[in-house]
């Protein structure tokens, strides 16, 4: 059954690490970054890129080496810091972005509430798999 689910999340991960692409031209961040200082708008950039890699790894380790994350004590380990790390990010979707950029805006608080459940989702499955 976990099996399953890290395939899943790997594919889910993946979209999400491919979505990124998009980022710069539906943010309008041509026009909202130029504001900002050239290391500002440059580290903003940098760290899109590589938070989309961090994704796509992991998502990429789900579906290529689900067995070694559900059977090896240093599978399990990964799962737990993946874990938390979600669980984090979880958290950081309540107290890290306003409510105000979703709240009474149909398309965005369904974005809001889909990631809030993926990220639950995330953090549980990974800790299951931790817990072997």
């Amino acid at each position: 059954m976990l099996e399953t689910h890290l395939k899943i999340t790997g594919f889910v991960l993946i979209a999400l690490a491919l979505v990124h692409v998009i980022f710069p031209k539906y943010f309008s961040w041509k026009k909202d970054l130029a504001q900002l200082s050239l290391v500002n708008r440059q580290m903003m950039i940098v760290h899109t890129f590589f938070v989309a890699l961090f994704v796509l790894l992991i998502g990429i380790l789900c579906i290529t080496s689900y067995n070694e994350l559900i059977h090896t004590v240093l599978g399990q380990r990964i799962a737990l810091g993946l874990s938390v790390f979600w669980g984090i990010r979880l958290i950081i979707q309540f107290v890290g972005y306003s409510s105000k950029l979703w709240m009474g805006k149909t398309f965005e608080t369904i974005v809001h509430v889909v990631f809030s459940f993926f990220w639950v989702y995330l953090t549980i499955i990974f800790f299951l798999v931790y817990q072997g």
